[in-house]
């Protein structure tokens, strides 16, 4: 199955830009959106010229969610199956050693919010609405939307959310830490992909062992969360890329890394 019905892929830089490609629609999430997507991260992961990755919406909206049609039809014999397949897609960002933006405007409903817990930093636009309504349809987030969800803004903010079914808004989500930045709808693309790009710039190595050390000290405890940063830390000091970050701030010049 080619992808590029549902959604798009493009490159710019070293930036891979992942665009949900049916506003007609309200870009939901429909089988093909998950088939597709899961080709597109095939191809990203092959592609070593990649830096970052950028998700973002055609139209005024991010996605209305799942599609009631892929949701009716789910093959409850195969539940757990499949669901250990979505899960993975929504938390396959965090498997990649770069940077994942997703940029969000209008509705993002659903399973849209698990995909965007998915990221590593969600940038909103103003007119920004969050909804997690699955409770009202007799289920529970089951793509990462509970764990993710209680981890980046806390047990009672997901309750909230979660049990009482509330649309937030775009400062609503900055407030309680959904989202890491709000801006202008119309400085949305730009804002994202600035930062995006911006993180190719930097040591690849540093941007991948601070990642997986945020993420180790989010699930375990400090002790095991230091022993990590030790562990890099003797990776780091020997690098030339480190060496290189020293000597161009001393020489007053851009640097170059090599990954090395």
């Amino acid at each position: 199955m080619a992808y590029g019905e549902t959604i798009a892929f493009s490159k710019e830089d070293k930036v891979g830009i992942i665009t949900l490609n049916r506003p007609d629609i309200f870009n939901i999430v429909s089988d093909k959106f998950l088939y597709e997507l899961d080709e597109i991260q095939n191809d990203i992961e092959k592609d070593e010229s990649i830096g970052a990755v950028l998700i973002q919406a055609k139209g005024d909206h991010f996605s209305a969610g799942i599609d009631f049609n892929t949701l009716q039809n789910f093959p409850a014999k195969e539940a757990v199956k499949k669901l250990t397949w979505l899960q993975r897609i929504y938390g396959r960002w965090q498997e990649w050693p770069f940077v994942v933006i997703v940029a969000i405007q209008g509705m993002c409903y659903g399973s849209a919010c698990e995909l965007a817990l998915g990221c590593d930093i969600r940038i909103a636009a103003e007119d920004a609405r969050i909804w997690m309504p699955e409770v009202r349809f007799n289920i529970s987030p089951d793509m990462g939307g509970t764990a993710k969800l209680t981890k980046l803004v806390g047990t009672g903010q997901a309750k909230r959310m979660l049990l009482l079914c509330e649309e937030i808004d775009a400062q609503e989500a900055l407030r309680i830490g959904f989202v890491e930045k709000v801006v202008p709808k119309d400085k949305l693309y730009e804002t994202a992909f600035k930062l995006a790009r911006r993180t190719t710039g930097l040591p690849p190595a540093a941007i991948n062992f601070a990642k997986k050390g945020i993420n180790m000290a989010a699930e375990s405890s400090v002790y095991a969360a230091q022993m990590f940063e030790q562990a890099q830390s003797c990776y780091g000091l020997n690098s030339k890329d480190k060496q290189e970050g020293i000597n161009s701030f001393f020489e007053k010049r851009k640097p170059v890394y090599t990954g090395e």
